[in-house]
């Protein structure tokens, strides 16, 4: 009976599942963006101002690993571990961050991303004792 308890202590409640799946999905799409600027590093940004051409091969590896660790620590939480929450807050906070540099190339997209963002944040911390 006992052993029992212990089990269904660590399993997670359906707000972190449903975190871990928003860390899954935000982590491999930040890989994904990562990848395509990474193999497409040449941008052309046709604004108000003229036109910008940059080179995002950098900014396309930060994304890359920073999805990737994103996307790992979703799939810690849906294993229960009890410092997931503390890496996807850290992580989520810096991907919010980092989405910043997106806002001249894809300002839709980073937009989103930081929401998702901020909405994990809010439900990892808010529900921390469940």
């Amino acid at each position: 009976m006992e052993g029992s308890r212990r089990a269904s202590e660590r399993q997670p409640s359906g707000w972190t599942v449903f975190t871990g799946v928003l860390l899954l999905l935000i982590g491999s799409l930040d890989a994904l963006w990562g990848l395509a600027a990474i193999l497409n590093s040449d941008v052309v940004v046709v604004g108000g101002h003229g036109v910008l051409v940059a080179d995002v091969t950098l900014w396309g590896w930060v994304h890359l690993i920073l999805g990737s660790i994103v996307a790992i620590t979703g799939m810690m939480l849906f294993a229960g571990s009890p410092t997931a929450r503390i890496l996807a807050v850290f992580f989520v906070t810096i991907n919010a961050i980092a989405q910043i540099v997106w806002f001249p190339l894809a300002p839709l997209w980073a937009f989103l991303i930081i929401l998702l963002d901020v909405t994990i944040i809010y439900q990892l911390t808010a529900r921390w004792d469940e």
